[in-house]
């Protein structure tokens, strides 16, 4: 048996994380062409520590390279919100799965390609957007449990 209010509660909790990367993709998507490019630079400073201002997007190619990941984080939290809004009340078990494998699809070749560029604090920051939607998705799983 589904709870109702847990379902509403991860429900909107999926679909603010789902915002949350959108905007976070659009936003790297137009760094480099708009004034967040600096931003943007601090991001990549930031995911190589220390900061030191070693790191930036000054290339054509890698002005693409976040145009395309920015695009395709936007794509991410598209697809979340439409299965938190679309499928999740009518079969969460179903939803948090292919949720949960949208993410880990994502993480793990994003982290091991960061590790890879010596890029370890981006595992970090990835770790954190992780559990944007990770906890909601194991606390109502718990719940469900529980009610069962």
């Amino acid at each position: 048996m589904t709870d109702t209010k847990t379902v509403l509660t991860t429900t909107q909790w999926l679909k603010s994380a789902a915002v949350v990367c959108i905007a976070i993709g659009l936003a790297m998507a137009m760094a480099p062409f708009t004034f967040l490019a600096p931003a943007l630079s601090f991001f990549v400073d930031l995911a190589h520590l220390p900061l030191d201002g070693a790191q930036q997007i000054d290339t054509d190619t890698e002005a693409l390279l976040s145009a395309i990941s920015g695009g395709l984080l936007c794509g991410l939290g598209a697809a979340v919100w439409l299965i938190a809004d679309h499928l999740y009340a009518r079969d969460p078990t179903l939803a948090r799965r292919m949720i949960t494998l949208t993410l880990l699809a994502w993480f793990i070749p994003d982290s091991l390609g960061s590790l890879a560029a010596g890029a370890w604090f981006n595992v970090v920051m990835n770790s954190g957007f992780l559990a944007l939607f990770l906890v909601p998705i194991l606390m109502s799983r718990t719940s469900q449990e529980a009610a069962a």
